[in-house]
């Protein structure tokens, strides 16, 4: 079982940056893919990005390919994206998940409660 809450939302302009953090328990986050979910208002949830358990492999989705940067410290249990060059169109709950197929097939098995990430323009 992996209980995973997000941090680090806000509203920001168009062109700033935010970090988001996600806090694992559990002690099998450290085996598991872990990764990124967003879902904007009346439309489908969608993936963003993943990071392998060892971090050597990530995994974009074109929208934001370039601008944000998935990371984790397993020590601390701790998963991390980097956003910049926001765009209004990134605006939308944003999901922490875990699963060990995330790379792969894009499915988890855990997810957070999600944090609002706005963008002006």
């Amino acid at each position: 079982q992996v209980q995973l809450v997000e941090s680090g939302g806000g509203l920001v302009q168009a062109g700033d940056s935010l970090r988001l953090s996600c806090a694992a328990s559990g002690r099998t986050f450290s085996m598991y893919a872990a990764g990124w979910f967003r879902q904007a208002p009346g439309k489908e949830r969608e993936f963003v990005a993943a990071i392998s358990w060892s971090g050597d492999t990530t995994n974009y989705a074109d929208s934001v390919k370039g601008r944000f940067t998935i990371s984790r410290g397993n020590a601390e249990n701790k998963l991390y994206l980097q956003m910049d060059s926001l765009k209004p169109e990134d605006t939308a709950v944003y999901y922490c998940v875990v699963g060990p197929t995330l790379l792969t097939s894009r499915e988890y098995d855990y997810r957070g409660q999600g944090t609002q990430v706005t963008v002006s323009s």
